[in-house]
């Protein structure tokens, strides 16, 4: 028995191809996970297993609505056939619940049918575009080296066409981290995007030293200061920074809207192509490994005591150096994946970005205090 196990919402990002991808991104994080199946002929979700997630996965739920999320790998490498299916799953066992849907995607293999289902069925779509040809086109390249930003900007293309709802998430590198302003006002001026997401890549070669495609903490830094300026002179109201808003929501207490900064994870699993559930997307490795819902019911797996566990770490695991931060409030030590830096002097790691934060935050201070204020005036909080 579980107790009072229904207490917090509960998701599970689905990986219907496993790590299997069209691209191969030099950053790519998730690629290498294809080892863990290596002696399976293929990634491939079965239909038997879809009608059981989809059916656990509602079932566990206790709001009205309930959201699922396809991810990658490249999700599109499933046809669409597999996704006229999970809507009709959707549809048997809702139970009267308002079901949605978000998928995201390098946006190669986006076509007319594609889009045209994605309008009908009013899909979220999330694409990774990592800004301008030059910036995307260093890394983004397919499995022959070819580049794919014509590939992707034909994808927008048509999912403006038709008039699907997306968002941009794009990493934020070496490269492109020298021009934010740039950076941005390409997704908000070329693409017409209103919802950004920019995402640091912090990676580790396998000595342990930085990969070189990271954005150094610094750059990273004065990445976001020059961005947020040129984003709160003109576009607060129009265009929605997942960062920005994020920060806004622990400026004034609020839970954010990303897990990176929140408090505490584990609210967020992540579930394999053959039913292997674990703790969280950037953690598949096998002792991370919650179980398989062919085994395990998906919410015992999810409100374990071992995933409970996972969710307090990520407090309960700072450094001495962070309780100590004045900005801690506003960003929690970020991702416990990017803990591994030692250059704060201190014998626990810290964040390796926390300096870049630091800008970031003493940077924003005034405004969010201005806008914090304006909430609390207009009874919005």
């Amino acid at each position: 028995m579980i107790a009072s196990p229904f207490s917090r919402p509960l998701y599970v990002m689905l990986k219907p191809v496993g790590a299997h991808c069209n691209l191969a991104c030099e950053y790519c994080y998730y690629l290498d996970k294809q080892q863990l199946y290596a002696q399976a002929p293929q990634h491939l979700m079965s239909e038997q297993l879809l009608e059981e997630f989809i059916r656990q996965y509602i079932a566990a739920q206790t709001m009205d609505e309930v959201l699922f999320t396809w991810h990658g790998g490249e999700a599109l490498m499933r046809p669409l056939s597999f996704y006229r299916r999970a809507i009709e799953l959707q549809k048997k066992y809702a139970e009267g619940k308002v079901i949605s849907n978000c998928i995201q995607t390098n946006g190669t293999l986006i076509t007319e049918e594609w889009a045209r289902f994605l309008h009908e069925e009013q899909w979220l779509v999330g694409v990774s575009i990592d800004g301008p040809q030059e910036y995307h086109d260093h890394y983004r390249r397919n499995r022959q080296g070819r580049p794919s930003w014509v590939k992707v900007r034909k994808g927008i293309d048509l999912l403006n066409r038709f008039h699907v709802e997306w968002n941009a998430m794009a990493v934020v590198n070496d490269l492109n981290g020298d021009d934010p302003v740039g950076f941005y006002r390409f997704f908000r001026d070329d693409l017409q995007c209103r919802f950004l997401q920019f995402t640091p890549i912090v990676e580790r070669m396998p000595d342990g030293n930085p990969a070189p495609f990271n954005v150094r903490p610094r750059q990273w830094g004065d990445f976001l200061c020059r961005l947020f300026d040129e984003w709160v002179q003109n576009d607060v109201g129009e265009v929605f920074v997942q960062l920005f808003d994020a920060t806004l929501s622990n400026w004034v207490g609020m839970t954010p809207g990303v897990c990176t900064m929140a408090h505490s994870c584990g609210h967020a699993a992540v579930m394999e192509w053959n039913g292997d559930v674990y703790s969280c997307d950037h953690f598949v490795f096998p002792q991370y490994k919650l179980g398989n819902i062919l085994e395990t019911p998906l919410a015992e797996m999810m409100y374990s005591p071992r995933q409970m566990e996972f969710g307090r770490a990520k407090y309960e695991s700072l450094s001495s150096v962070c309780r100590q931060c004045p900005w801690l409030f506003a960003c929690n030590g970020e991702c416990p994946k990017n803990r591994w830096s030692s250059n704060a002097g201190t014998p626990s790691p810290v964040n390796y970005l926390c300096e870049g934060y630091q800008m970031f935050f003493q940077h924003v201070a005034p405004w969010m205090d201005e806008m914090k204020n304006k909430l609390i005036t207009e009874n919005r909080i």
